[in-house]
């Protein structure tokens, strides 16, 4: 079996899954260099991987200067900071794992996939949903042919109130300007998703959605601009800081808000009381929208109503209707899937969780495991497997979302050809 030497810029959150991975399999992986400004993380992965101090950067730029050192580089960088380390890995000859998604622009997204194609570079994006029990059961039974042909999909992506405050309101996802807007870094899942299901080419999308709740107007009076400064509303408020953060059950909220691995409550206290954590979630930065819909049209006719909403506990539910059939499910509660057919009025069940794999407690329902297991084999054995979603596919399901948010801002229903194709030949046809 052969092993692949991993470099990694960027261990936050995703970064460090993606390396855990690797430290639980390292018949298939060694990860030999990091770049990750923050100290707690930098050094939870040089501890974790035995690293050298002289293979521990801050920056990316010294550890690319070194060449390169690796077979494979996985960047996890924030949305903004893909596309100079992209490029300069693709010209150092890298294969690479990209956290989706590929960049905040249509431009960079082409340069990156237009490089990667001249230099022969493999890029794996992370579209992470393909490879979950859950929708992998949604793709057999389709292409099975149990409900015939697809008619129309309504899909819902439930972000959740407490993980829409946190990463795209007080958060690093909040502001546009420091990350992408909300349905290309929250919802390229989902377009992703439903053009594999569907299996053919968006044509259209027309979309509305606004910033409604998460706005200063809506701030209790005498808020304070900090929750632990004392709020008149703190006892009741879902948003309160302190509660989600501080005196939270979850590993994950406390990590994110401090930036560290295995934060202790000083250390929140620190960045509840000092950062945009700790803020009034009606006084933060955040001008990304907190609900939107999109209405795609595909080939053949095929219609999709697609909704991401904040205000929910989370989740995804997803209806699929079929000239033969139906198929009802919701991924997050693990019940099966309900698949009702029109000839023997019956519904029957699909139960995904026992599917096997990687299961359903790990991260993104199996998913980030899952992808892990492709890159290897896609990579050290030049298995494409059918579920992987190289940059070059990954290009077009991404112009589905900026189609989608010019259209909600111009108000026009939009031809997702013409749009790519405008931004190809360098039209001002902005989003």
């Amino acid at each position: 079996m052969k092993k692949l030497k991993a470099i990694l810029i960027g261990a936050g959150l995703r970064g460090i899954t993606y390396t855990d991975f690797i430290a639980e399999n390292r018949d298939k992986f060694e990860l030999v260099a990091v770049a990750e400004p923050a100290d707690s993380r930098r050094n939870y992965i040089k501890k974790k991987h035995a690293l050298s101090n002289g293979l521990c950067f801050t920056d990316y730029k010294p550890l690319l200067e070194k060449g390169k050192i690796a077979d494979v580089a996985i960047i996890a960088t924030m949305d903004r900071d893909h596309f100079e380390p992209v490029m300069e890995a693709i010209r150092l000859g890298y294969d690479i794992l990209l956290e989706k998604p590929i960049a905040p622009t249509p431009r960079e997204c082409e340069a990156i996939t237009s490089l990667a194609e001249k230099m022969g570079s493999r890029i794996l994006v992370c579209h992470v949903l393909r490879f979950t029990p859950f929708f992998v059961a949604l793709k057999e039974i389709i292409d099975s042919g149990k409900i015939g042909e697809i008619v129309s999909i309504s899909q819902i992506e439930c972000v959740g109130n407490e993980h829409q405050s946190h990463s795209f309101v007080r958060g690093n996802w909040g502001n546009e300007a420091k990350s992408s807007f909300m349905l290309l870094q929250k919802s390229c899942h989902d377009m992703d998703i439903l053009q594999w299901l569907i299996g053919t080419e968006c044509r259209q999308v027309q979309s509305f959605g606004s910033l409604t709740y998460f706005t200063e107007k809506n701030a209790p009076n005498g808020a304070p601009d900090y929750c632990i400064e004392g709020c008149p509303v703190g006892e009741t408020c879902p948003y309160n800081a302190v509660k989600l953060y501080l005196k939270s059950d979850s590993d994950w909220f406390r990590s994110a808000s401090t930036k560290m691995v295995n934060p202790n409550d000083d250390d929140v206290k620190k960045a509840i009381s000092s950062t945009q954590y700790g803020k009034c979630v009606f006084r933060c930065d955040n001008n990304v929208v907190d609900h939107q819909v999109v209405n795609l049209l595909f080939d053949g006719g095929v219609t999709v109503s697609f909704t991401m909403c904040a205000f929910n506990k989370g989740g995804r539910t997803i209806h699929i209707m079929g000239t033969k059939g139906e198929i009802e499910a919701r991924l997050e509660d693990n019940k099966p899937i309900q698949i009702y057919t029109f000839a023997d009025k019956a519904v029957s069940e699909y139960d995904y969780a026992a599917m096997g794999g990687e299961g359903q407690a790990g991260g993104h329902s199996g998913g980030d495991e899952g992808i892990m297991e492709a890159f290897y084999n896609y990579i050290a054995n030049g298995e494409a497997g059918k579920n992987i979603c190289t940059v070059e596919r990954s290009l077009k399901n991404h112009y589905i979302a900026f189609a989608a948010e010019h259209s909600r801002r111009s108000g026009a229903v939009i031809n997702v050809e013409d749009y790519m194709n405008s931004i190809k030949n360098e039209e001002d046809y902005s989003i």
